[in-house]
């Protein structure tokens, strides 16, 4: 009898379908006569029945997480009934939460199958809650690759079976249809309208109902709120996986993103048309590969068939062509893979047709509140949300699983409190408060110690705020049947109180540009306009705070070009505060646009308010408000790099600059590119010259140019994207070979050491900081300590890598026997060679969640830079609508003047998050150049020098004099940049130092 329990409970361990696994399960329950609606006592029962090793082994990871006080021994939630709609991952994870806590709950699902085969990515703290349930006992191939990722399917048949021994009741074939309130003879209490009519869940009671029903499905009472950006169309393209070998060498890709690798994307587009922004592909049941693509080639490509405004009728499936999207997605496979996957083939869907599909994602919802309390004829129902339908997730950063846990979690803890009696709204406040921080949750900003998560929020989030919402703020979500319209005017009108009242905006910046003028020679600040036409008061101005960088004494006031000129190019090297208009046009007008100089004005009281002379902060160089003008130094660096490798000289090169700066620059009010007229708000400035932002592209491929990322061709007048700049100077030049020669040496020490301090368990930040090769033994006991850590190889470090091989060992090749088979003593070569894979699988993994974290990082960049281009847009409609009444003389001008004041103020908070937004994406590209660059330059390192040909030899050195420049232009930015903080540091430290004592912590200035 025990070895036919032992078959059947492997066998159910091995299901592979969802209706396979709950047939298996029915039979091991009658095998072993056990009920499985009898909650309390199922899991202890089959644990009992089941005296067998594998079993034993599952018993321990689930007995232990039991066993956490925040379940007090199952008893926590023991009376509670609850509902479960969706057998999705989230759904079926709050499902095992609740058992823990004791609760009685029954799933219902409308399908019995699961067929989704997108792979999604799991963040540490997943991998760690599903690795504690068991998922290896399971599924033997969990996380075992150097990418963290599963199949949708996969994760919901782990979670199926755990939800099944724990005595959850799962309900396939069963649709929801919409609550039942209880009578008034209060006979019965809350349920629900399911079809096929007549099924026994109708007659269940429950008093939380937990929705898990995706997207699209969001219960009556809860509002969604839309988050709109630009058009964004996905990808997603599943191929059969027929695990051989030649498909198992094809290195995944933990994604790709044009912001940090345009060549790649250009490269793709030339060679194929294909015009992508990110890709990424994972290999587990299918080669899973998703992606972001580009509507103009969609069209070119005839995959979509018209242009139409909407996504919905873009994408519609009248106007796709599906023959021309399987061959697009299966073309962009094959490049991104270097064409090594043989003879791609579509695995199907739950359709059986091809898996490919293609989606927008420029509408994204999230509801505007988690849960709700119902309550008729005096029974009480809370309601909650979990996964898509609480919050909608974008794709390619891996957040809807993690994000999905969290709130899973945070809805079991709910009804914990629920259990224990807390007041409706007490505990709807509290749930309120924790559902703010779910939607900015990553890696970074949740608890470190991923051991210690648990459902109370405290173990998870950090900076948590239980008491951020008060009850009396979510009343409205205690809905008692009444029909109340209680609107709060008050708070309303006072709003529009104190927005009348802010009037002093206008006035408050003169009066702090008068205080900052005061007492030099010549000038004198009475309004924003007249009073500034010399450029006398803008000199002073920046003298005031950067007196090195201005020589006030001998400026003129008749020479008011000059003047200006010096202080608009000033402004914008250095704090990168772009200028409204030229030298030449401020003096040529009787009077100085009001429009113009309170916008541009404003950007230096906002750069400079914080800053106090008397905290001797003058020499402050770079701050995260003066983002754009490292931007600008990165920028005039790479051009200075391009013009190194193209065929003109430099005199040439200067010599053309100075042709095109003698013609003088364009007119601030038309576009240096379409001629047309160009309003104050929507004014860009770049290399002196004016444009609408919508204008701003490259000359070459049309991509939106933003700060940091574009370079101007003096030569032809035009400016292009970094890619193609170089592109536009002509052929290159060799770079003589002594100079690149001289470093080579150093440079390949340091390779080799790095190489080696990455084996043994070395995080790439922890590397930066540590000395290099040539250093060691002359810094100290830490580089001793390092130096013998190298020479033993300690791998000791990598648990997560040790879990894996243990439990891929003991499980993936064993057979159902009575008894585990005894341990294997391994030879001294046996255990060096699992060493040594030990060491390469820690290699690959760690390089692999590095990629992973750029491209991670790269989404959420890019996916706010377009949220910006959409606000400047509606800001810039606004702002043309006010200056023309503002110009017109219509209106309360007063009034008027403290909306363009605001405007004002909103648009310069979106240029210097836009500009520090550039920054992390030029350290992006950077560090991921010298991550691909070091991977080549190790591969021609390590090959016998005997069998290098010459056209090694050339490779390599073009690869060493290009992996020079990143690290040139890499290690300039980060220096100023933590020259920056050291100095905002010694602020704060030395609040009465003189600003000459910390130009020597931050001298670097950009000129």
């Amino acid at each position: 009898m025990d070895n036919e329990a032992h078959s059947l409970f492997d066998m159910f361990l091995q299901g592979s379908t969802c209706r396979e696994t709950l047939s298996r399960f029915q039979d091991l329950c009658r095998h072993l006569c056990l009920d499985p609606t009898d909650y309390r006592n199922f899991y202890h029962k089959l644990k009992g029945g089941l005296n067998y090793w594998k079993a034993k082994a599952l018993w321990v990871k689930l007995d232990k997480r039991a066993a956490h006080e925040d379940y007090e021994q199952g008893q926590a939630c023991l009376n509670t009934k609850c509902l479960v709609l969706g057998c999705g991952p989230c759904g079926l994870r709050t499902a095992i939460e609740l058992a823990f806590l004791g609760a009685k709950v029954l799933v219902v699902e409308k399908r019995d199958d699961f067929s989704r085969n997108n792979v999604l990515h799991l963040w540490p703290f997943t991998i760690q809650d599903l690795r504690a349930l068991g998922a290896k006992k399971f599924y033997g191939k969990f996380c075992s690759g150097t990418l963290d990722h599963i199949s949708i399917r996969q994760i919901q048949l782990i979670l199926l079976k755990v939800a099944l021994i724990l005595g959850v009741e799962i309900h396939v074939n069963v649709e929801y249809k919409a609550l039942i309130e209880p009578p008034k003879d209060k006979r019965t209490g809350w349920r629900a309208h399911l079809l096929p009519a007549g099924h026994p869940v109708s007659d269940y009671e429950f008093d939380v109902f937990v929705s898990a029903g995706g997207g699209k499905y969001v219960p009556e009472g809860f509002k969604k709120k839309e988050m709109r950006g630009k058009l964004a169309i996905g990808i997603t393209a599943n191929f059969v996986n027929k695990n051989s070998t030649a498909e198992a060498k094809v290195q995944e890709i933990s994604g790709v993103a044009y912001l940090y690798n345009q060549k790649f994307f250009q490269q793709l587009h030339k060679e194929t048309g294909i015009d992508l922004e990110n890709i990424v592909y994972y290999k587990d049941d299918t080669h899973y590969f998703v992606m972001t693509a580009k509507k103009k080639s969609l069209l070119k490509y005839g995959v979509i068939r018209e242009d139409k405004q909407d996504a919905d009728s873009l994408l519609s499936a009248r106007n796709v062509d599906l023959d021309s999207l399987r061959l697009y997605a299966r073309e962009a496979a094959n490049f991104s893979t270097k064409h090594q996957l043989p003879n791609l083939e579509f695995a199907t869907n739950h359709q059986g047709k091809p898996d490919v599909a293609m989606f927008d994602f420029t509408c994204m919802y999230r509801s505007e509140n988690s849960a709700l309390v119902k309550e008729r004829h005096g029974r009480r129902l809370l309601i909650a949300l979990v996964g898509d339908c609480l919050v909608e997730p974008f794709w390619p950063l891996g957040t809807g699983i993690a994000r999905g846990f969290l709130a899973a979690f945070d809805a079991a803890w709910s009804v914990r409190k629920w259990s224990k009696g807390v007041a409706p709204t007490e505990l709807l406040a509290e749930r309120e408060s924790i559902y703010q921080l779910l939607s900015q949750t990553t890696p970074q900003n949740t608890n470190k110690k991923i051991s210690l998560y648990s459902i109370d929020p405290l173990t998870r989030y950090c900076n948590l705020n239980l008491n951020y919402l008060k009850p009396n703020q979510v009343q409205h979500l205690y809905d008692t049947g009444q029909t109340t319209e209680a609107v709060d005017n008050s708070a309303q009108t006072k709003g529009k109180m104190l927005r009348n009242d802010s009037i002093t905006g206008y006035e408050e910046l003169l009066h702090w540009l008068q205080i900052h003028t005061e007492g030099y020679k010549n000038v004198n600040v009475l309004d924003l306009t007249t009073s500034w036409k010399s450029g006398l008061a803008l000199c002073a101005l920046i003298h005031h705070f950067r007196p090195d960088l201005v020589d006030f004494e001998i400026l003129k006031e008749e020479s008011v070009v000059e003047n200006n000129q010096l202080a608009f190019n000033t402004a914008e090297n250095e704090f990168g505060i772009s200028p409204i208009m030229t030298g030449e046009e401020m003096a040529s007008v009787s009077s100085p646009d009001k429009l113009g100089m309170v916008m541009y004005l404003t950007q230096f009281n906002e750069f400079f308010k914080t800053l106090s002379p008397e905290q001797g902060v003058h020499k402050k160089t770079l701050t995260l408000k003066s983002a754009k003008s490292a931007l600008m130094f990165l920028s005039a660096l790479q051009r200075r790099v391009a013009n190194k490798r193209s065929s003109l000289e430099r005199t040439d090169a200067g010599n053309a600059s100075e042709k095109k700066r003698s013609k003088g620059p364009s007119s601030s009010e038309v576009c240096y590119l379409c001629k047309q007229r160009v309003y104050v708000v929507e004014r860009f400035s770049a290399d002196g010259q004016f444009f609408h932002r919508g204008c701003f592209t490259c000359h070459r491929c049309g991509t939106t140019l933003r700060p940091g990322n574009y370079a101007f061709n003096s030569g032809d007048g035009k400016f292009y994207c970094t890619v193609h700049y170089t592109d536009s100077l002509g052929p290159s030049e060799e770079i003589e070979e002594e100079s690149a020669s001289a470093n080579k040496e150093d440079l390949d020490g340091e390779i080799k050491w790095r190489s080696t301090l990455e084996k043994i368990g070395y995080e790439e930040d922890e590397i930066d900081g540590l000395p290099g090769v040539g250093e060691i033994g002359k810094q100290g006991d830490e580089e001793c300590n390092v130096a013998e850590k190298v020479k033993s190889c300690d791998l000791n470090d990598d648990e997560d890598l040790d879990e894996d091989e243990e439990e891929s060992s003991s499980e993936d090749e064993l057979e159902c026997n009575a008894e585990p088979p005894p341990k294997i003593e391994l030879s001294p070569m046996e255990s060096a060679a699992k060493r040594e894979t030990w060491q390469r699988r820690t290699i690959e993994r760690r390089a692999k969640q590095g990629e992973m974290a750029r491209f991670m990082k790269a989404q959420m960049i890019q996916r706010r830079l377009e949220e910006i281009a959409q606000l400047y847009l509606e800001l810039e409609q606004k702002g043309i609508r006010l200056e023309k009444e503002l110009r017109h003389g219509a209106g309360d001008q007063p009034q008027m003047m403290q909306s363009w004041f605001t405007l004002v103020q909103d648009k310069n908070k979106l240029v210097n998050e836009e500009s520090e937004l550039m920054i992390g994406a030029r350290e992006l590209e950077l560090q991921d150049q010298k991550s691909r660059l070091e991977q080549e330059l190790r591969r021609y390192m390590d090959m016998d020098a005997s069998l290098k040909t010459k056209g090694d030899q050339l490779e390599e050195e073009r690869i060493f004099r290009e992996m020079i420049e990143v690290v040139k232009m890499r290690d300039r930015l980060v220096t100023v940049l933590e020259q920056q903080r050291l100095q905002e540091q010694c602020a704060v430290l030395v609040p009465g130092a003189a600003a000459k004592d910390l130009s020597s912590a931050a001298s670097i200035t950009w000129t």
